[in-house]
């Protein structure tokens, strides 16, 4: 099966940085031809969520924005940017809190966990789902989440980028959690995090690329795009013995369902 007769949505994609900033639209339209529909554009920081000069480049695709405050740029955050986001949030009915998270290959983890925190206790605020960006800290973030969960919408975030066992990747399809599928599954040392998205629930499964970062195997050091959101579903497909058309309509649905957005 080519690309373009399923219909997808990339759940995490980093469209506005300054990767594509030379050929964004041609970029876009690789994606629309694999079948690319939605996009969700996180917010990292209140910098470059304040720069809209890049959406006019993204037709056809409709873009979806969240906001928040990266571990990664914790150096570039104030706290006046938590009263930014707050004011971001009351504007924007709807509008999920991410990425954020916890980091622990970087600088200042108590300021980031403050962050975190004041960034889950807005999400309570304003009821808004989450996404969630992790690296070796997934116990820190149950820690938490678990006790706000009741106060967090439905379907209450994602999990960007899940890698772990299948005992982890149930805790968080537990508490109501997406998990994100992207180019990891594509790698066969990745085995422990291959077999967890193999047994998890699929209602509980969204696409996402991360580009231009995860590059998939066999485009190592390339950048990655948006329209490798099939390749995953590809290999998704090949790793849990199940159609391609059948999963592309579920993991839509669950999409859907993550951002609050029309099924249509």
């Amino acid at each position: 099966m080519k690309g373009g007769v399923v219909k997808l949505f990339d759940s995490h994609c980093h469209i506005n940085f300054d990767a594509f900033q030379q050929d964004r639209e041609a970029v876009m339209q690789r994606a629309a031809q694999q079948g690319v529909k939605r996009l969700f554009v996180p917010g990292v920081t209140r910098q470059l969520s304040s720069d809209k000069r890049w959406i006019d480049d993204c037709l056809p695709i409709e873009i979806i924005e969240g906001y928040g405050l990266h571990p990664y740029f914790i150096e570039e955050h104030q706290a006046s940017d938590l009263d930014w986001l707050a004011r971001q949030l009351d504007s924007a009915p709807g509008a999920v809190v991410g990425e954020i998270g916890l980091d622990a290959n970087m600088s200042d983890y108590k300021k980031q966990y403050e962050l975190f925190s004041a960034q889950v206790d807005l999400a309570v605020t304003f009821k808004r789902r989450v996404v969630l960006h992790h690296r070796k800290t997934q116990p820190e973030l149950l820690r938490i989440l678990k006790p706000v969960r009741d106060k967090l919408p439905e379907v209450p975030g994602v999990i960007h980028a899940f890698s772990g066992s299948a005992e982890q990747a149930n805790e968080w399809i537990n508490l109501g959690f997406m998990l994100g599928v992207g180019g990891t599954i594509t790698y066969s040392r990745a085995n422990k995090t291959r077999q967890a998205i193999q047994q998890a629930n699929i209602h509980h499964l969204v696409l996402e690329t991360d580009a231009p970062d995860m590059p998939l195997k066999g485009f190592q050091g390339q950048r990655n795009e948006p329209a490798q959101c099939f390749r995953v579903l590809e290999q998704l497909s090949e790793l849990r013995g199940e159609p391609i058309e059948q999963l592309a309509k579920v993991i839509w649905n669950n999409t859907c369902r993550l951002f609050g957005a029309s099924i249509r």
